[in-house]
């Protein structure tokens, strides 16, 4: 279990925290924002913990109090299904979704929350023009069902210019089905949302080859952070005009490569997971200090993030 320093602290879980670039930026943002602490510990667990080692994490979280809360990334919905029921309060987002993004503490009560459905909205509108979807028509395919995915298929579902179809793969039906459940509970509409297993990377190339044209194409897989690899096969043929988002800005990226490989021939806009890095950590900050961001706040700390990159 992981040391706790002499003073208060935050928290990171994850599987290689030291790596991340808020090791760096975080004493930066505590000072932008008057934090009462500039010291972040990571918590590392490996892809396989074990239920038992979530629920002696959040313990550790809970019982410690000089331990301010944490951003969970990776295992957010491992957290879930293991340790919950630790949790006072838990947000409509985190029942629904099942992941828990954000640890933080309201006086004596712990609150467990889902910021993925807010911070992948606010990561998408940096990039994607206002009513792309109306205008062109176009789909969406997401790799990867897990906690991001999920996310961003709440999100786009929840858009006033929602795509015509979101396609979203896994490598098995459990997780599919699992969203299928969430989407279901939410309301969302009948028949946006098409749920596909991919058994190998050539699957998944199809369907993005098959895309129409200007489609938004999502690494959502974890692949090429944690692990190496890409979801998809290095002959894959992006559908042209496409916009193509790596979730992850740090790793192995092969899957940023792949796009960029293809940027000016197929003509795509490739966007990497640095500003969904920023809103991410901005909101679980705001929410385990108990902040209110403006727009303004954010732009500081992406500068400041910059910097440091």
């Amino acid at each position: 279990m992981t040391t706790a320093p002499a003073s208060d602290y935050m928290g990171f879980v994850g599987v290689t925290t030291g790596s991340s670039s808020i090791m760096k930026v975080f004493p930066l943002w505590a000072d932008i924002l008057g934090l009462p602490t500039r010291t972040l510990i990571g918590h590392d667990l490996p892809m396989d913990a074990t239920p038992e080692q979530y629920v002696a994490l959040v313990e550790q979280i809970r019982d410690d109090p000089q331990h301010r809360g944490a951003l969970v990334t990776t295992h957010k919905m491992n957290v879930y299904a293991a340790a919950s029921d630790l949790f006072d309060e838990l947000d409509p987002f985190a029942v629904s979704c099942s992941e828990i993004s954000s640890i933080a503490k309201r006086g004596s009560r712990l609150s467990g929350r889902a910021k993925d459905p807010i911070t992948v909205d606010l990561a998408l509108k940096d990039f994607l023009p206002a009513d792309y979807f109306a205008t062109t028509g176009s789909e969406v395919i997401i790799l990867g069902a897990g906690g991001s995915g999920t996310a961003l298929s709440w999100a786009l579902a929840e858009r006033a210019d929602a795509p015509t179809k979101i396609t979203v793969t896994a490598r098995d039906d459990e997780k599919l089905e699992h969203l299928r459940e969430v989407h279901r509970q939410h309301g969302t509409r009948e028949g946006l949302i098409e749920y596909v297993r991919t058994e190998t990377p050539a699957d998944a190339a199809a369907l993005v080859a098959a895309a129409p044209r200007g489609s938004l194409i999502v690494n959502a897989t974890g692949l090429g952070k944690d692990r190496p690899g890409s979801p998809l096969p290095d002959d894959v043929v992006f559908s042209e005009g496409a916009y193509v988002w790596e979730f992850n800005y740090r790793g192995t990226l092969e899957f940023l490569h792949q796009a960029r490989a293809q940027e000016d021939a197929r003509d795509l806009h490739v966007i990497d997971g640095w500003r969904y890095f920023i809103h991410g950590w901005s909101q679980v900050v705001a929410d385990v200090f108990e902040l209110e961001l403006t727009p303004e706040i954010v732009e500081q700390l992406a500068d400041a993030a910059e910097a440091a990159r």
